[in-house]
């Protein structure tokens, strides 16, 4: 007799080709909808399910797992972050939980060079400039910029995305700089000719760019806060590629407006999709809808890895992306 399949429910819609290999190997129940499900929608299918699929989007805490039930086994996210859920709560419920480290990296840090581009050369602005049909034409003083070459980037988080990023960097002829909770080791720093500062405040005040690559964290939370923000250079820019909550954005929006701050590029926001609407008027300000990781290879790479996971465990193992207390 052939062992019943476990029963996977996905919370948003994925690419194609993963949606139809769920299919083949599980009893999977995927989004006809590409929204988000609302908290008791989460909490009904974690009731249902074996093992459920969610996203960045979805916040899983204490009260939803305790409510869910019995069933759920394990929550194969489909992303790095796991931050929306309460690891610590699932794991006393005896509920594993699995990510997809390493995916995004490349794409990522792609993004956050283009941000860079995009504030330092005022690529918006002249995108807009010419839609609106307000060139006349070339002129030897309009929408200057900023030269990326021999600027100094300092990188908030020197891990897999940190890393990558510090190798474009140098390849755009910028000088490296990072700060780490631990350092790295010296052949590593040799490679990417980086300098690291063991304060973040010195670091902070000396660079050009400051780029945000770590988790967010309880330790993490508004690691750039008003008082160090203060710190950057008046024609400093910032790009944040990672996690919203890394920065005060209240904060940022302030140095912005009274141009302590020269620019910034986030792809990703303190409060999910609901905005400063004042960082929307800033014309040195490059604002992008959570994209870093938005390419298709990318997202069809994060859905095998989640394939592997429930697959391993569907198998009696553990999944090889299990995430453990004290990761992030």
């Amino acid at each position: 007799m052939a062992a019943q399949k476990l029963s996977v429910v996905v919370t948003r819609r994925l690419p194609a080709p993963v949606e139809t290999r769920m299919k083949e190997l599980f009893d999977v129940e995927l989004r006809d909808r590409d929204t988000k499900m609302t908290r008791e929608e989460l909490i009904a299918a974690m009731a249902r399910a074996d093992v459920l699929v969610p996203c960045v989007t979805d916040q899983i805490d204490a009260a939803m797992l305790a409510a869910a039930g019995e069933r759920l086994k394990l929550i194969a996210n489909f992303g790095a972050g796991i931050d929306h859920i309460d690891v610590e709560t699932a794991r006393k419920r005896a509920v594993l939980v699995s990510n997809t480290p390493g995916v995004m990296t490349e794409d990522t840090a792609d993004m956050a060079m283009a941000l860079m581009l995009a504030v330092l050369r005022r690529i918006p602005e002249g995108q807009a400039m010419m839609q609106d049909g307000r060139w006349e034409g070339w002129s030897p003083l309009t929408l200057l910029g900023g030269r990326i070459s021999g600027k100094r980037i300092g990188i908030l988080g020197m891990g897999r995305i940190g890393q990558a990023l510090a190798k474009r960097a140098r390849a755009f002829g910028m000088q490296v700089h990072y700060h780490n909770r631990k350092r790295l080791r010296p052949e590593i720093e040799a490679a990417f000719e980086a300098t690291y500062w063991e304060s973040l405040d010195q670091m902070v005040s000396r660079m050009d760019v400051i780029s945000i690559n770590c988790p967010h964290t309880p330790s993490t939370f508004h690691l750039m806060n008003a008082r160090r923000l203060k710190l950057l250079k008046p024609e400093a820019v910032i790009v944040n590629t990672s996690r919203g909550e890394v920065i005060d954005e209240n904060a940022l929006t302030r140095g912005l407006r009274a141009g302590e701050i020269g620019g910034a590029g986030l792809d990703v926001f303190e409060h999910g999709h609901e905005i400063n609407p004042r960082l929307r008027e800033l014309p040195n300000v490059v604002l992008l809808p959570h994209m870093g990781s938005a390419t298709l290879e990318g997202r069809i790479e994060m859905g095998e890895k989640v394939l592997l996971n429930i697959k391993t465990f569907s198998d009696g193992h553990r999944p090889p992306d299990l995430v453990l207390p004290g990761m992030f």
